[in-house]
């Protein structure tokens, strides 16, 4: 089978948060089965290796209308793994910068091209895929596009499915996205595209493909209502028959302590005594105070509303100021809270420290040397953090929601659980959660035992890959 995908990211060339690492990982585990993956993405100007790159076509006149200067680009080329190939669409003025998603003001223009680009390249080279697997937003408008212009093309019978990444990013632009794409004025409704007095391209993506994909059983039944469908429930509900909730994986290519250069020591659940020396190779790494018997909690993550750690923030000076655990975060997002975490790591500089931006080697030492990951989510559509913490033997402390819900299992008390699991989304339920965790760490006996069966629950990317082969195919 031919599988194009069309994406915003692709790790590690291009990553804001768990989307990259999704695609990339489904992708490679398709492309061991024996399947022709394509991934049609952006070439930002922050993508290392383009002196790596080849070259599948020069020059490409992309199916746009408006400024003829911006519709020519090139499509460069990159072996991801045997059969799985990624399609940078290298276009200078819309990609060229380092942001992904930059507050432009052709930011509509710019979300759009790279798609129809993707499909140009497989008409021009005649790779006609079987399925065109859509990621996110910023693809949404590509089966609008194989429904209606390009129905009568060789794409035309490509089955066309969507994944929700995130159902609170949806892209919504002027209604002269439609002219830009050439679709027909039909689309201008209600029921069609028109939201807001704009373009909605998730709502686009969610009508017009064959299926509808979540990454997380939980969180596809969550976006059926109101509470997470932001605005967008009732276009959900319209296709639940087409809906499928598919839990993400890990790539123990990447995430694997056993065999993890990025870490001052390798472990794993037969052989634990490496994390220990993670955690103190950690602490001396951010300069925190060694030698203490209590535990530390990391937290990767990206700064805003939807992670709850605006509630965090509050909580957690209570637990310094009383000496009771150490704190370090990595990520970056609202300014506003960044400057607050940043103080939080002045005014307790033994215990907590805080490093704002992303840094891969990092994530990976704060995985591997914390004792607890933090997770205190409004609503998590599947989460990735959660279950490489698993696979580290860090126990996470999430939230009850989406995927989230479906990867932990609450400590009972004794020895049976993988992670610390809380109900409310307020300080209340994260102090709860909190004191949990510490009172957990007090018990030697029943922290080892949850850290065992956390490292010993499999996510694997191969039983992801078939349940969406099975969505392929239905």
């Amino acid at each position: 089978m031919r599988i194009l995908f069309v994406t915003p990211e692709l790790a590690p060339w291009s990553k804001a948060g768990g989307l990259g690492d999704a695609t990339v990982a489904l992708g490679k585990a398709l492309a061991a089965m024996g399947h022709e993956v394509r991934a049609a993405t952006p070439l930002y100007g922050s993508v290392p290796g383009r002196e790596k790159m080849g070259t599948l076509i020069e020059s490409l006149k992309v199916g746009v209308n408006g400024d003829l200067r911006k519709a020519g680009c090139r499509i460069r080329t990159l072996e991801v793994s045997p059969n799985f190939e990624a399609w940078f669409v290298e276009h200078e003025d819309f990609y060229g910068a380092r942001e992904i998603y930059p507050a432009r003001d052709d930011a509509g223009e710019r979300a759009a091209f790279y798609g129809r680009a993707g499909l140009d390249a497989c008409l021009t080279t005649s790779w006609i895929p079987d399925v065109i697997h859509c990621h996110d937003w910023t693809a949404g408008l590509v089966p609008v596009l194989l429904n209606t212009t390009l129905k009568q093309s060789a794409l035309g019978q490509a089955k066309t499915v969507i994944s929700i990444h995130n159902l609170q990013h949806q892209g919504l632009y002027p209604k002269r996205i439609m002219g830009y794409l050439g679709l027909p004025a039909f689309l201008w409704s209600p029921q069609e595209l028109e939201c807001l007095g704009g373009v909605n391209f998730l709502k686009g993506g969610i009508l017009h493909a064959a299926k509808v994909i979540t990454v997380s059983p939980t969180y596809a039944k969550e976006i059926l209502t109101p509470a997470f469908g932001y605005g967008l429930d009732d276009v959900v509900r319209r296709r639940a028959s087409d809906l499928c909730g598919i839990l993400n994986g890990v790539d123990r290519d990447e995430w694997n302590p056993a065999d993890d250069n990025h870490i001052a020591a390798a472990f794993s659940a037969k052989k634990p005594a490496g994390k220990a020396a993670c955690k103190a190779a950690l602490l001396r790494e951010l300069n925190l105070a060694t030698g203490r018997d209590v535990p530390l909690i990391g937290v990767v993550s990206r700064l805003w509303e939807q992670k709850g750690l605006d509630l965090a923030v509050s909580v957690l000076p209570k637990f310094l100021r009383e000496g009771r655990l150490q704190f370090v975060l990595l990520g970056s997002g609202d300014a506003w809270l960044e400057n607050e975490f940043k103080r939080l790591a002045v005014d307790f500089p033994q215990l907590c420290a805080v490093r704002i931006g992303y840094d891969n080697g990092l994530s990976h030492r704060i995985e591997a040397g914390s004792d607890f990951f933090l997770m205190p989510s409004r609503f998590e559509p599947c989460g990735l953090n959660q279950m490489y913490s698993m696979a580290y033997g860090t126990l996470p402390i999430v939230r009850a929601t989406g995927g989230l819900a479906d990867t932990v299992s609450g400590w009972d008390g004794k020895k049976k659980g993988t992670g610390v699991v809380f109900e409310h989304a307020d300080q209340g339920g994260i102090e709860w959660a909190i004191n949990r965790a510490l009172e957990l760490y007090q018990q030697p006996a029943a922290h080892k035992a949850l850290q065992k069966r956390a490292m010993a629950t499999e996510f694997s990317w191969a039983k992801s890959a078939e349940a969406h082969l099975e969505c392929y195919l239905g």
